[in-house]
């Protein structure tokens, strides 16, 4: 039979309040947290990208692998097309 000596005893208020009440998150300095921020947004921005990308392929299609069509050809009518539309809201 093992035993767990090394576990410290909590007292009845920590037990009462759960197991992150003793972890409190460090505060960042604003160097850290302007970079967590940055790549967010970066990260945002590509799934945005993505989500648009397959909302068009679901709207217009993709074309048929008979048609002769490559793919990369494809996907860039779909890239051309969204940033035609991009730029069209933003005139607007």
């Amino acid at each position: 039979m093992r035993t767990h000596a090394s576990i410290p005893s909590r007292s009845p208020d920590e037990r009462a309040a759960g197991p992150r009440a003793r972890t409190r998150p460090s505060a960042l300095d604003e160097t850290a947290a302007a970079s967590i921020s940055a790549y967010a947004a970066e990260q945002r921005a590509k799934v945005d990208v993505l989500a648009s990308v397959l909302e068009d392929i679901a709207e217009h299609g993709y074309p048929a692998a008979e048609s002769g069509v490559l793919r990369e050809e494809a996907r860039g009518a779909h890239l051309e097309r969204l940033a035609d539309e991009q730029l069209s809201r933003r005139a607007a």
